[in-house]
């Protein structure tokens, strides 16, 4: 099976852990279900819980069911995120992953709470995890990492100094912390909580935080490329909606030669710190191919 095949297949059966882990739809709130589960179901690359599943072989753990529920709550933090960050009041975009974005399918009201439920019930899944284990210890060390990434020190303080920005000047420094926080907090917490659930030490979870922030750099750095070069039906969102926003971006900082050149730069950097860690040649193929994608 080639790497492509496996990716597909892989991502399938985590999305069936996300799935699994939804709440049913039903009760006097079944509304909120169901657009909570419309948020997630809509699709996704499931890219952090892979990630988290892929560091957790990488450093050696030896059950990989207990990362589910970490994967599973990771992902709906994810989600939450993009709900708020499509509302009227941020980025006002209709669609997401090719579908009707969740205000525009609910209405904005449910939209918040969609957002608000997915983030209190991935703190419910985390708890129920951490209460059921065998290692109370470490796993609340997972929840921590993904509760600390998730927040005002990470992608919410991050979010909220890009909303802040928006139609001012933005330096260097500024974008640095937007992505670094905004994006790159989720994915270092996935390379993180999966080292640390893995029983990986301090210095090992260091060196995982760290390829965690340049592949969260890389990332985002990519998806401003593809906001400019990709179509709407490639990227499954509106294209040009940073410059809709007149939101500042790497690209229009840097210019695209240069934004093309530290995507590669930085790819190559957290690929070099997996291979010093261990051996997981999917994990290295991964981070190439999420840098390197077109959509």
């Amino acid at each position: 099976m080639g790497f492509d095949e496996e990716l597909i297949d892989r991502a399938n059966k985590i999305n069936d852990i996300i799935i699994d882990n939804l709440p049913a739809v039903q009760g006097e709130q079944k509304l909120l279900l169901e657009a909570i589960n419309y948020s997630v179901r809509v699709g996704g690359k499931r890219v952090r819980p892979m990630l988290m599943l892929e560091t957790y072989k990488l450093c050696s753990g030896q059950n990989e069911k207990e990362v589910y529920p970490y994967m599973a709550a990771l992902e709906y933090i994810h989600t939450y995120s993009l709900v708020h960050d499509d509302l009227p009041a941020m980025d006002n975009d209709d669609y997401r992953r090719g579908n009707l974005t969740t205000h525009k399918k609910f209405g904005e009201d449910f939209g918040i709470l969609a957002g608000d439920g997915l983030l209190n019930y991935a703190y419910e899944v985390m708890m129920n995890a951490i209460l059921h284990s065998k290692d109370m210890q470490k796993n609340a060390k997972a929840g921590s990492i993904i509760a600390q990434k998730a927040g005002i020190y990470g992608m919410v303080g991050g979010q909220s100094v890009d909303v802040w920005l928006t139609d001012k000047a933005v330096g260097q420094n500024d974008l640095e912390f937007i992505f670094q926080c905004k994006t790159g907090a989720l994915i270092e917490a996935a390379f993180m909580a999966g080292g640390v659930l893995a029983g990986a030490g301090n210095d090992t979870v260091k060196q995982l935080e760290k390829a965690g922030n340049l592949v969260g750099v890389a990332f985002q750095i990519k998806d401003d490329i593809l906001d400019i070069t990709s179509t709407q039906e490639q990227f499954g969102k509106p294209v040009l909606s940073d410059e809709r926003n007149k939101k500042t971006t790497y690209v229009t900082l840097y210019g695209m030669e240069k934004a093309n050149e530290d995507v590669i730069k930085m790819s190559k950097k957290a690929e070099d710190i997996v291979r010093n860690i261990g051996d997981n040649i999917f994990l290295a193929e991964l981070i190439n191919k999420l840098i390197n994608r077109i959509n």
